[in-house]
């Protein structure tokens, strides 16, 4: 059903025959990765926390990159406490694997992290652990109706050279 919710969230952009169904596993950003050919860094991956009430907020952030504890601290003004795989699936409708930030069931606020802004387009999942979808950053900010661009993340960019490689051979 996640699936299903995602792609009815892009048809009003005739986006949903975009969405991307794989027969291996995209489930971790090392599988999108492999399953779609590009490298780590252009995996879009969306974490969920705590938020400062009962709602979660959602994080994108680039696949090689990881949270920054004191940067999310100044950021929300509170510690970065991710959610249970069931609190996930009750908070956006998406079990682990499949968690994006299109088809949720609540209303919550998503954020974009800098670390993706290196990229032309990136590539979120869709809802299910085989599905993703091809975007550009600014569509990736529009479609989930991020709320702005924050700084919260930590070692990426690493391996610059070899994501930019990985990007101009795909073009």
């Amino acid at each position: 059903m996640s699936l299903e919710s995602v792609k009815a969230h892009f048809k009003q952009w005739e986006r949903d025959v975009d969405v991307m169904e794989f027969d291996s596993s995209s489930a971790t950003v090392e599988q999108a990765a492999e399953t779609i050919g590009v490298a780590p860094a252009r995996i879009a991956k969306t974490l969920s926390f705590r938020g400062s009430e009962e709602k979660a907020i959602l994080v994108v952030a680039a696949g090689d990159a990881k949270i920054d504890n004191k940067k999310f601290r100044h950021q929300f003004g509170f510690k970065a406490r991710m959610l249970s795989p069931e609190e996930v699936l009750e908070q956006t409708g998406h079990a682990i694997g499949g968690v994006c930030p299109f088809g949720l069931n609540n209303e919550l606020e998503v954020y974009l992290d800098v670390s993706m802004q290196r990229f032309e387009t990136l590539y979120p999942a869709c809802g299910s652990s085989n599905s993703a979808i091809e975007l550009t950053k600014d569509e990736l900010f529009k479609y989930s109706f991020a709320k702005e661009w924050i700084d919260v993340c930590k070692g990426w960019g690493e391996d610059e050279e070899q994501a930019e490689v990985s990007q101009q051979i795909e073009v």
